[in-house]
């Protein structure tokens, strides 16, 4: 989706949320983990890696989410930017900034680390993803396929 000018001015000084999320690719299929019910975001749904940076880089934070979430090794030198998605879920909600980052380079078979987070790790074609599936990841998947780097959700 082209980049649009915003209907409506975010007010002054309100900050952006920075997610990072891991795009990991494995014979033609993309990781997704099912979303404990109960979780604070997207319970029930299927989701990329994610965490929120915490005073920390991005690829630092991608590494370090990838080993408490799923046990990966991710090597930062193989980490590549491939989409950014800006989104605003809801009204109230923060805007939201989510970097997707493809890992070429990994260690690991995905386990559950976190079981009050997610339930499962799972392999996925990237043109049937499982549904329910969160909109942001479906458009990030859907824009790295089409070669496209930047996606806005929510604004209108």
């Amino acid at each position: 989706m082209a980049p649009t000018p915003s209907p409506r001015p975010a007010p002054p000084g309100e900050p952006h949320v920075l997610g990072v999320h891991l795009y990991a690719e494995r014979d033609g299929r993309v990781l997704l983990g099912l979303r404990h019910p109960s979780s604070a975001f997207a319970g029930g749904s299927h989701h990329f890696l994610a965490g929120h940076c915490e005073r920390e880089p991005a690829v630092g934070c991608l590494v370090r989410e990838a080993w408490e979430e799923a046990g990966l090794v991710i090597d930062p030198a193989g980490v590549e930017l491939v989409h950014v998605v800006h989104v605003v879920d809801g009204p109230g909600r923060l805007p939201r900034v989510q970097l997707v980052f493809r890992a070429d380079r990994f260690e690991g078979t995905p386990m559950v680390r976190e079981p009050d987070k997610c339930l499962s790790w799972g392999w996925w074609p990237p043109d049937a993803l499982p549904e329910p599936v969160v909109p942001y990841t479906r458009a990030a998947v859907e824009g790295i396929r089409a070669g496209r780097r930047y996606t806005e959700l929510g604004w209108s």
